[in-house]
């Protein structure tokens, strides 16, 4: 079980993030926060991202592929449903997240075609499409 800790005081919207071992700083940009930190959204794309380079890399590791590197880059979006041609939702808006990967080295169009499938294996990205049920209590 992962366990983080998001803690706020009087400064505008500066988070510090803790799991423990690492601390990460979350804030809003100007003029509504001090922008000392990544804002919420920026976070989850920066673990969506860094769970696609990791999944992949392991992959060709363990496959002893000749890849160099591995660039993720992520947007985020809210579109209206009727404007996202392959959404479930029928009603609202959805969050669209379009990955954009670029695999580094000496590959062939088959490694090339496999890794790209591993993309939506990592385990992040397979959470972010399940249903996820979020509880809350008081501390």
């Amino acid at each position: 079980m992962n366990i983080v800790t998001a803690k706020i005081g009087r400064d505008n919207y500066k988070t510090i993030l803790t799991n423990g071992a690492h601390q990460v700083i979350a804030d809003e940009p100007a003029p509504y926060g001090t922008d000392e930190g990544a804002d919420p959204y920026s976070l989850l794309l920066m673990a969506l991202g860094s769970c696609v380079a990791i999944t992949i890399r392991m992959y060709a590791d363990r496959k002893k592929w000749e890849l160099e590197g591995v660039e993720v880059e992520l947007s985020q979006k809210r579109v209206h449903h009727s404007d996202c041609d392959d959404c479930i939702s029928d009603k609202g808006h959805v969050h669209l997240i379009e990955k954009k990967v670029k695999l580094i080295g000496n590959l062939d169009e088959k490694q090339r075609a496999r890794l790209m499938e591993i993309v939506d294996k990592c385990p992040v990205n397979k959470t972010l499409l399940n249903e996820i049920k979020i509880t809350t209590t008081t501390l």
